[in-house]
């Protein structure tokens, strides 16, 4: 079903008016409360998504030390699945309302896997740890997501990670992105990511840095819930002038 969508540079009262008044709407959405519900949500998502550039986002995964092969025992490999595909994931819960996040198959076809450094909780303070460029970093997409597969460099830096990583004081890896295309079903308050635009990069993150992987998605789902709210308020608002209309004519 076409919902409306606003337009460049069209108001929200011009945008109510001609999504109120579509045929489509009025066959799926005969009560008209529904209707201005259903339409007030799409202006308010529609409009923030234009108006909002695209965000670096951060998600959380889990990583391990390889065992060095007996062909070249210096060598530290760190393996860890940055991306799964269609498997939904709490990213956020308000006022007890749980929101879901899924990436669709095939979202990294077309992204933009050039240069990515493997580095140490994101930081640009820190001497990055592989690359892409130089082949000591290997993104591997497959059918299940991305696999990642880093060999760290051979320096104090590198030797302490490769341990705390082995030891597993250090289990989670994350990464950077940013989306080309998503969508978000209201239904089940999943955030359906399509499509990635760009890897920035991947790195081995310690415990203080988990949290840090929710603020993206926070912003994003606190957005929805306030579209949510709002829809809902202008039907109770719209219920109540029907009511008053009932009265008085």
């Amino acid at each position: 079903m076409p919902i409306p969508k606003p337009k460049d540079g069209e108001t929200q009262d011009e945008f109510m008016k001609r999504c109120m008044s579509d045929e489509t709407m009025i066959g799926e959405f005969p009560d008209e409360k529904q209707r201005y519900a259903v339409c007030m949500t799409q202006f308010k998502g529609g409009s923030e998504k234009k108006m909002k550039p695209a965000q670096k986002e951060i998600r959380l995964a889990e990583i391990r030390a390889l065992e060095p092969v007996q062909d070249n025992e210096n060598e530290m490999i760190v393996e860890g699945r940055a991306i799964v595909y269609d498997s939904p994931t709490v990213m956020y819960e308000i006022d007890g309302v749980k929101y879901y996040e899924v990436i669709q198959r095939g979202a990294l076809e077309g992204a933009d896997l050039k240069d990515v450094p493997f580095k140490y909780n994101h930081s640009d303070s820190v001497m990055i740890m592989a690359r892409t460029r130089n082949k000591t970093l290997e993104l591997i997409p497959d059918d299940q997501g991305l696999l990642i597969r880093a060999k760290l460099a051979n320096t104090t830096t590198g030797r302490d990670l490769y341990e705390l990583i082995k030891r597993g004081d250090i289990d989670k890896m994350s990464f950077a992105f940013t989306v080309a295309e998503d969508s978000y079903d209201k239904e089940t308050r999943t955030r359906v990511i399509k499509r990635f635009k760009k890897i920035w990069d991947v790195s081995a993150v310690d415990t203080p840095a988990y949290q840090d992987t929710y603020i993206s998605a926070r912003s994003f789902f606190e957005a929805q819930a306030e579209a949510e709210r709002q829809a809902a308020e202008a039907a109770e608002e719209l219920r109540k002038r029907l009511i008053i209309k009932t009265y008085l004519f």
